[in-house]
């Protein structure tokens, strides 16, 4: 069987579904099944192509609006690899269009991976375009899929909400295990004044409004308003690729709330940088409204780090293990969390992010995650019966 996986983009400019494709095709390609990559070419994707090895990657040239990914030639390349299953994932973009066309002349099945995008708050976001974009492509593009993988439980209870019939496969996403530390490591926050001999917050993800993160800027201004003895220990460290200017507000906001000495904005974090900002953290947090599952927390719990984070993160394991303290997405709320994590001892946060990583071992390893997406895939292509990974 020959498997090809659909993508806007490779590279970095597409977050952590970048990262989550990527590792899933190399995991689904380690079980025997023959996988390539399929996607719009953008001014970062020489840089990040060689993290895509052993898979072989097709690029097709892009222009117009880069948010919409539009590749003329990438259908034809995608017909011409005679794959017998695709992977489509995202939705929104000149992809959903390719992907269609290509069932349509092939009559060979594909499965869509929303990554989150038809959650409540995410169709709410930007919803007269995406009203448009559905009647004119991405309502068929989910319509004939084969199957909808959904991230988890609550995500193909938002798949069903939005009328789609289709059978739901519930596949959550996969983190790897951090490489081995080479030597001393400094944060990438050492040279930051009033940053040395403090705990670090982390917050880590693509900057939008969905990660909540003005709450999350005026829950720290909270915090330091209440003078708890732990807070003068503590500093929150932003870090992600800004979209759409986010960044800016964001900073404006900071320079408002005066705390321009307590939170540092670092931009995107990649590589070694990226690694040595989670093993010197102290803690993360993710305040978001709306998730798929971010790979974020799976990264930030294999590091072994306590978390904060919102029930729209979809990761309730992490509550039911003691891996994450619980908050709602508002400043009242995220201040108290901060305040129950600061005020904890280092013994107890490392206690949290040992059940963290515990839990990435035993259920969001890519060894496994490769095999129930491939048993899927399979039965797709009507090699195996049904899978016990559908949602009922």
């Amino acid at each position: 069987m020959k498997v090809g996986y659909l993508t806007a983009s490779i590279s970095r400019q597409a977050g952590g579904l970048s990262t989550s494709v990527r590792q899933e095709a190399i995991a689904v390609g380690q079980c025997g099944t023959c996988v390539e990559i399929f996607a719009a070419r953008d001014s970062d994707s020489a840089k990040d192509l060689i993290a895509w090895q052993p898979l072989l990657v097709h690029l097709s040239e892009s222009s117009g609006p880069a948010r919409f990914s539009y590749a003329p030639q990438l259908g034809e390349t995608l017909e011409n690899a005679q794959v017998d299953v695709l992977a489509s994932h995202g939705l929104w973009r000149y992809t959903s269009i390719v992907a269609s066309r290509w069932h349509a002349q092939t009559h060979r099945p594909y499965i869509v991976s929303p990554h989150g995008m038809l959650d409540r708050w995410a169709l709410r976001n930007s919803s007269f375009k995406k009203r448009i974009a559905s009647l004119l492509f991405e309502n068929r593009h989910l319509r004939e899929a084969t199957c909808i993988r959904a991230l988890c439980a609550a995500e193909a209870e938002a798949i069903r909400e939005t009328g789609l019939k289709n059978p739901v496969a519930v596949i959550p996403n996969g983190v790897e295990a951090p490489p081995p530390m080479a030597g001393q490591v400094a944060p990438p926050w050492a040279k930051v004044s009033g940053f040395g001999g403090t705990k670090v917050m982390l917050s880590l993800g693509r900057l939008h409004p969905k990660k909540n993160l003005i709450a999350l800027l005026e829950a720290w201004r909270s915090v330091c308003d209440a003078a708890w003895p732990e807070a003068a220990e503590w500093r929150l460290v932003i870090a992600g690729l800004d979209e759409g200017g986010y960044e800016n507000e964001l900073k404006r906001c900071a320079t408002e709330l005066g705390l321009t000495e307590s939170v540092w904005f670092a931009g995107p974090l990649y590589g070694a940088t990226k690694q040595n900002a989670y093993r010197s953290a102290a803690a993360f947090i993710i305040p978001s409204v709306s998730e798929g599952l971010p790979m974020v927390v799976l990264e930030a719990w294999s590091y072994g780090l306590p978390v904060l984070m919102t029930a729209e993160c979809n990761l309730p394991e992490g509550f039911a293990a003691g891996s994450a303290l619980q908050i709602t997405p508002n400043a009242t709320s995220i201040s108290e969390g901060i305040h129950v994590m600061s005020a904890m001892t280092g013994e107890q946060r490392a206690d949290m992010g040992r059940r963290g990583k515990a839990l990435t071992e035993q259920k969001f390893s890519w060894d496994r995650i490769g095999k129930e997406m491939a048993s899927v895939l399979a039965w797709m292509n009507g090699q195996t019966s049904r899978p016990n990974l559908m949602f009922e």
